[in-house]
C-alpha cells in the first residue's frame, strides 16, 4: 500500500463577519505563535460518476509520475470518492478525496486525500479530461480563503459562495489509526475558542441545496441559510 496522508477536518459555520473577527481575536489571544500563513482565491469543481480506469489513463500523463501509485490506489480502493478540479490563484490542482469513517468524502471529518498540481493544463482543460472519462459536473464552487497556523492545527477561514463564512479546523496525519484521537484534539481546540461544530446532517442539507442551485451562487457573494 502506498504512503498516504489523511485529512482530519471539522467545520464550523461562522455566519456573520463579526464572528470571523471574534475567532481571529481569540486565536491571537490564546496562541502567541498564531499567524496567517496564506490567502487565496479558489474555484473548485466537483464531479460525479466516471469510468475510473479511463480516468486514470487520461489524467495520469498530466500528474507527477511518483504519484501514480497513490492515484491508482485511491481509485481502486477508496470509499465514496469525491473527485475535483481546483484553481488556487494561478495553480491548477487535481484532487480526489475518499472517506475513512462513516462521514462523506465530500464533507467528512476524516478522509484520505490525493492532491497534485497539473501545470500543463488550464482548469478548463483539466475539466475536459474528466468529462472525457465520463465524469459529470456535480457543482462549481468559489471561495476566498485565509489560512492560519494555530497551536498544532491549521485553521482555514473561507468566504464561500452560498455558505458565507466557514471555518475549517484541520490536521494532516500519516496514520489512519490516529483519526479518532485527532478529531478529539480538534474539537478541544474549538471548545477553547467557543466555536460550534457544524453538524454533518445540516452540512449535507446545505451541500445538497447548493448542488441543486449552484449556478445562482458560483462566483457571487450570495448566501443561503439551511437549518
Amino acid at each position: 500500500m502506498p504512503q498516504h496522508q489523511y485529512e482530519i477536518e471539522i467545520k464550523s459555520l461562522l455566519g456573520e463577519k463579526k464572528n470571523v473577527d471574534s475567532l481571529k481575536k481569540k486565536m491571537k489571544e490564546s496562541d502567541s505563535a498564531y499567524k496567517q500563513t496564506s490567502t487565496s482565491k479558489q474555484l473548485n469543481h466537483y464531479f460525479v460518476g466516471g469510468d475510473h480506469a479511463k480516468l486514470y489513463k487520461i489524467v495520469s500523463p498530466y500528474v507527477p509520475e511518483d504519484s501514480h501509485e497513490r492515484f491508482l490506489y485511491i481509485l481502486e480502493d477508496g470509499k465514496d470518492l469525491s473527485i475535483r478540479t481546483r484553481q488556487q490563484d494561478d495553480t491548477i490542482l487535481f484532487v480526489i478525496k475518499a472517506s475513512i469513517d462513516d462521514t462523506t468524502s465530500s464533507n467528512g471529518t476524516a478522509r484520505i486525500e490525493y492532491e497534485v498540481e497539473t501545470p500543463q493544463l488550464t482548469l478548463d482543460e483539466l475539466d475536459q479530461k474528466l468529462l472525457d472519462a465520463d465524469c459529470e459536473y456535480q457543482a462549481k464552487w468559489s471561495r476566498e480563503r485565509e489560512e492560519y497556523s494555530y497551536k498544532n492545527a491549521t485553521v482555514c477561514i473561507d468566504k464561500n459562495a452560498g455558505y458565507g463564512y466557514l471555518a475549517e479546523f484541520e490536521r494532516v496525519i500519516e496514520s489512519e489509526s490516529d483519526a479518532l484521537e485527532e478529531k478529539e484534539l480538534l474539537r478541544a481546540l474549538m471548545n477553547e475558542l467557543d466555536v460550534e461544530e457544524l453538524p454533518q446532517d445540516r452540512l449535507e442539507r446545505m451541500f445538497e441545496h447548493y448542488n441543486a442551485h449552484w449556478p445562482e451562487y458560483y462566483g457571487t457573494d450570495k448566501i443561503f441559510v439551511i437549518h
